[in-house]
């Protein structure tokens, strides 16, 4: 571990503020945890993930705010006026909005990195928390013009803590990437599972485990993803927009009920065969990457 980051606060015990603080506590570094709700605090302790933050404590090395967007800059603010650390970041899963709401607000933006780990967004409950859940995966870092090398390197000292490598975005770059990667699919999938939701057990047993697969992400915290998807709304928008034009097409396609109508689908078929192997070749270089560095296949 560099010298660099020997103390953290992480603020927010959720899945993604609970895993941090296990990575960071694996690495040596000796954290404090923060929470509005003293339950999912004393489940973080519990865990090992650090102990409960208290006023007599030194400011840290690192301040993350690990909570939802809509309740970053506030947190932010507060723990900056408070002095609880040099340097803050952030795990929110979208950041135009959030930088530009931290700018205005009249946060310090010197020792402010921006930031999000892309292994996405918290479970409902502690359980899935996971020091090594960000081991091989990207971590994107947004940092301001104005921001200094020194706290850039205390973020560096925490990506490594948590197995993960650093990909520098524009934060309107970061929200269209995440769009196109995360929300907007989830918001499909939640749209597809709806049709599922009142359906009788011997309906659900006919289903082969591709349904169940390709619907998996439906499954997370709805309060949270509402949150995640307002703050990231046009770039989501966009993209539901053109899925939505090529199902619409499609539908048209087969009302029509035209002779042609294999000929016509056949390209949007092919395409989307082409995509799904294209993440497929994806995942299996992460996964190769990921054994030396997280010591597991």
């Amino acid at each position: 571990m560099t010298t660099t980051l020997r103390t953290a606060v992480v603020i927010g015990c959720g899945t993604t503020g609970t895993s941090v603080a296990l990575a960071l506590t694996t690495a040596g570094v000796r954290v404090a945890l923060s929470d509005d709700d003293p339950q999912p605090l004393a489940e973080a302790v519990a865990l090992g993930a650090g102990t409960a933050w208290n006023p007599a404590l030194a400011p840290a090395d690192l301040v993350v705010v690990a909570t939802a967007p809509s309740a970053v800059v506030d947190t932010l603010h507060s723990a900056q006026s408070r002095g609880l650390g040099h340097v803050y970041t952030d795990t929110a899963a979208a950041k135009d909005t959030v930088c530009a709401e931290a700018e205005l607000r009249g946060c310090d933006l010197k020792g402010y990195v921006p930031g999000h780990p892309l292994a996405g967004p918290d479970a409902p409950g502690r359980g899935a928390a996971d020091a090594g859940r960000f081991t091989g995966r990207p971590w994107a870092v947004c940092p301001y013009e104005t921001t200094p090398g020194w706290a850039l390197e205390t973020v560096d000292a925490l990506i490594a803590a948590c197995g993960a490598h650093r990909v520098d975005l524009t934060p309107p770059a970061h929200d269209r990437v995440v769009a196109e990667l995360s929300h907007a699919p989830h918001l499909v999938a939640a749209a597809l599972a709806t049709r599922f939701a009142d359906s009788s057990e011997a309906f659900l047993d006919l289903a082969d485990d591709g349904l169940r697969d390709a619907l998996r992400g439906a499954g997370g915290d709805p309060w949270l993803w509402s949150d995640v998807l307002a703050h990231n709304a046009g770039p989501v928008a966009d993209v539901l927009d053109r899925v939505a034009g090529q199902l619409a097409r499609a539908a048209a396609i087969l009302r029509e009920g035209d002779a042609c109508a294999p000929l016509e689908l056949a390209p949007t078929l092919q395409q989307g065969r082409r995509g799904q192997r294209a993440l497929q070749r994806s995942g299996e270089r992460r996964t190769l990457r990921d054994a030396p560095a997280g010591g597991r296949m």
